[in-house]
């Protein structure tokens, strides 16, 4: 095993200098593996903590430091570090690819390659400013403890409309989530505004993950929507009863990327070794840290599931999908019509 990885980690070594070499403007050090990045992640902090201690194994001449916060927090951070004239973050990995599609338009992003672009089962940038690097699902759950299945919505567009609901579902907010943001940017695309009226409608709660799943244990509430990989952990973690939905109308996937600052912005110059890191979470090693971590990968030749998920292509079979232009270019209006006709009806 240990052969294996030593195997892996040259092969990642040997690509990561020839690209920064033969690229004109590349970064100093030449594929150097010394010095800091600072990742920022919206990655659960307790996943996130395992990440570190498998990266300061595996790079103990890197310094890798990471700062968790929501996409809106990130993006806040981001915002007021700009006007300031450098980032905090060498990093990012961020939970859909509409704030990458932003940075890279505002050439904040540093192009790299990746040798197996090919196994990538998800949309990456072409010119190498992000790819996908973990797959989250939102979906709906249940207490089958509290409430029978015939009594729970089984599908995005039911969560929204049948009335015995009303009052007793639950959300994340789009104003802070990007998984959220990314949702509701698909559910308005497939149904309209009118989605968003029907949540006000229902009296929909908007709260974080945590809070929801223990609403749900406790049954003060029927259904919630919610990501899978949250459930999942439950199961796992805490032998919870919780159960997933992956709804009729379709699951929403969503790719989360990694992306480098470029040198102008970036925390520490040091896209070389931010390269290699960027690598490494795009390996069958990153992405085992990442399945472990209830997530999907994000390689079509990763076999293996989080606990207790569904096969990703049964899931990709049966999906809503998310227009990322739209999440990006359109996310002012989303959320100021959000407010309105949900937030404001609380």
């Amino acid at each position: 095993m240990r052969k294996g990885l030593t195997l892996v980690f040259a092969a990642l070594l040997v690509f990561t200098f020839a690209a920064c070499k033969g690229r004109s403007g590349g970064s100093s050090g030449g594929g150097e593996l010394s010095g800091k990045v600072v990742i920022y992640t919206s990655i659960y902090e307790d996943v996130i903590e395992s990440v570190q201690r498998l990266l300061n194994r595996r790079f103990p001449g890197n310094e890798v430091e990471f700062f968790y916060g929501g996409t809106g927090v990130i993006q806040a951070r981001v915002a007021a570090e700009e006007t300031a004239g450098r980032l905090g973050a060498d990093m990012l990995l961020v939970a859909e690819p509409s704030y990458s599609l932003e940075l890279k338009e505002r050439g904040m992003l540093h192009p790299f390659a990746f040798a197996d672009v090919d196994k990538l089962a998800f949309e990456y940038d072409p010119e190498g400013y992000w790819y996908p690097v973990r797959i989250s699902n939102m979906t709906l759950a249940f207490n089958p403890e509290q409430f029978n299945r015939s009594q729970v919505p089984q599908s995005f567009f039911d969560f929204a409309n049948n009335p015995s609901l009303r009052g007793a579902i639950s959300m994340g907010n789009p104003l802070t989530s990007g998984t959220t943001m990314a949702t509701i940017t698909a559910l308005r695309d497939k149904y309209g505004y009118e989605y968003f009226d029907a949540l006000g409608r229902q009296g929909v709660l908007i709260e974080s993950g945590s809070v929801a799943l223990t609403k749900l244990e406790t049954g003060e509430a029927i259904a919630i929507m919610v990501l899978e990989e949250s459930v999942l952990k439950k199961r796992e973690e805490d032998n919870s009863a919780l159960e997933v939905i992956y709804p009729t109308d379709g699951t929403i996937v969503v790719p989360s990327t990694v992306a480098i600052i470029n040198e102008n912005w970036s925390a520490n110059r040091n896209t070389a070794a931010a390269e290699i890191v960027a690598n490494w979470f795009l390996s069958h090693e990153g992405q085992d840290a990442i399945v472990d971590g209830w997530m999907h990968s994000a390689r079509s030749d990763f076999t293996r599931l989080p606990f207790d998920a569904i096969p990703t292509a049964d899931i990709r079979a049966n999906s809503i999908p998310v227009n990322w232009e739209n999440v990006f270019r359109q996310r002012p209006e989303l959320r100021e019509r959000f407010e309105q006709l949900v937030v404001a009806r609380r």
